[in-house]
């Protein structure tokens, strides 16, 4: 499929983007990200392997569509999970919140 990334034409294809991130290790996902297999990348890393272009050169947006349109799962953010209160934090929370004197 053609496919337009930073004003440069690609011809790219489900499989041929399936076999370039085979073997890259996901970085840390902060922004929006694609599944490929059973990994997320970050769509950042993931355009800049398959153009073969500075991530500096595009947008994430220019390379959702694109795997969008190849049939990938694109997703917006990954939110990170609440960490638990501490004992501490839930046992003020219980006394009124306030600090001790």
């Amino acid at each position: 499929m053609r496919c337009v990334i930073a004003h440069f034409p690609f011809d790219l294809f489900a499989g041929d983007v399936r076999e370039s991130m085979k073997g890259v290790r996901p970085e840390p996902v902060s922004g929006p990200s694609v599944t490929i297999g059973r990994r997320t990348y970050p769509v950042k890393q993931v355009g800049e392997v398959i153009t073969r272009q500075d991530r500096r050169d595009f947008t994430s947006g220019e390379v959702v569509r694109a795997l969008t349109r190849l049939g990938f799962t694109c997703h917006d953010t990954v939110a990170t999970p609440e960490a638990a209160p501490t004992p501490l934090q839930t046992a003020t929370a219980l006394l009124g919140g306030g600090a001790l004197r």
